[in-house]
């Protein structure tokens, strides 16, 4: 019985967080991913894209909540996602065309693309906050749990309760539906297959017929896509705040380049590696170590090996091991 409750207790505050956690930072490291394998630069401002489309699906919540419409058990942040991304689309076709598209004509080197996507970052970031303010927002809605603990403890017997929040299955759900249907795309349709194309070989796709700005164009479409999902499950999952959003940069980067940075495969592997080494590093072991320990070795202190300000750290601590030892990642994906 102390056996289930450990496992129990492992599911509440590690597998399942770091699952859903996981599934988050797989997508937002898919579009940081595509743009360096299609495009050939780090966009330091996909952070921000996330702010400010999760931004726009949550006005678009609240403009929908106003007039009674409703998604039942479902987050009504699920009907206003296409509303975002077409917005946060839009605002990237602009973007590209206004700043990204001069520099890539004039052969600008990475470094330059990179400084510039900055740029981008600073300015996206003090809109989104102009948009909707600088506090906390929380959106989810419609039904909490899919498992409750108390209702588990009751039918189980176990001292432990399960939760499963509602937030975390759609989280994952909606990951394993994304990324399905991105892999398809790159790999079954004529424009996938052109995307792929060119990351592999510029030139050589140019010379096949492959119109480059179109290729552009959808990037960028695919990469919002991918990152107002990822920030809209991430503030359905926690909370919204923009400057929030800014600091996931850091683990989205780390699990790109981890994975192997131009990799989509590497890309989610890579996010789930992340998100159950912030997520194991950061939980206090104390109590899954009273259920299967004895009472003689049972640990007095929280046995928590970083406290959770220190999250970070651990992307951090990973990505630069990484880039010393196997800078093409663990998918050998280009090197950085």
């Amino acid at each position: 019985m102390e056996f289930l409750n450990a496992i129990v207790a492992l599911l509440n505050f590690v597998v399942i967080p770091a699952t859903s956690y996981g599934a988050q930072l797989a997508l937002g490291a898919l579009g940081v991913t595509l743009i360096y394998g299609i495009l050939r630069f780090s966009n330091f401002a996909h952070g921000d894209t996330m702010a400010f489309g999760t931004a726009m699906v949550i006005l678009v919540t609240w403009a929908f909540q106003s007039v009674g419409i409703h998604f039942g058990p479902l987050p009504t942040a699920l009907l206003a996602l296409p509303f975002g991304i077409a917005i946060t689309a839009a605002l990237v076709l602009f973007t590209d065309k206004a700043v990204y598209r001069f520099y890539r004509r004039q052969k600008a080197a990475p470094v330059i693309l990179v400084i510039v996507s900055m740029g981008v970052m600073f300015i996206m970031n003090g809109v989104t906050r102009f948009i909707i303010g600088v506090g906390e927002i929380r959106f989810d809605d419609g039904g909490r749990f899919i498992v409750n603990a108390n209702e588990f403890k009751k039918a189980t017997g176990l001292a432990e309760g399960l939760a499963f929040r509602s937030t975390q299955g759609l989280t994952i759900l909606t990951a394993v539906i994304v990324v399905a249907a991105l892999f398809w795309f790159l790999n079954r349709t004529r424009t996938g297959k052109s995307m792929r194309a060119y990351s592999d070989n510029e030139d050589l796709a140019l010379l096949s017929g492959i119109n480059p700005e179109r290729v552009v164009a959808v990037t960028w479409v695919i990469a919002a896509g991918l990152a107002v999902i990822a920030g809209t499950l991430y503030g359905l999952d926690k909370s919204f705040k923009a400057f929030n959003y800014f600091q996931l940069l850091l683990p989205i980067f780390a699990s790109a380049i981890v994975g192997g940075l131009g990799n989509p495969l590497g890309a989610i592997a890579g996010g789930f590696l992340i998100a159950f080494s912030e997520v194991g590093f950061t939980y206090a072991w104390k109590k899954v170590a009273t259920y299967v320990l004895p009472e003689s070795l049972a640990p007095d202190g929280l046995a928590q090996l970083l406290s959770t300000d220190y999250k970070f750290a651990v992307s951090f601590a990973i990505l630069v091991t990484v880039l010393l030892f196997k800078p093409t990642g663990l998918f050998k994906g280009k090197a950085v």
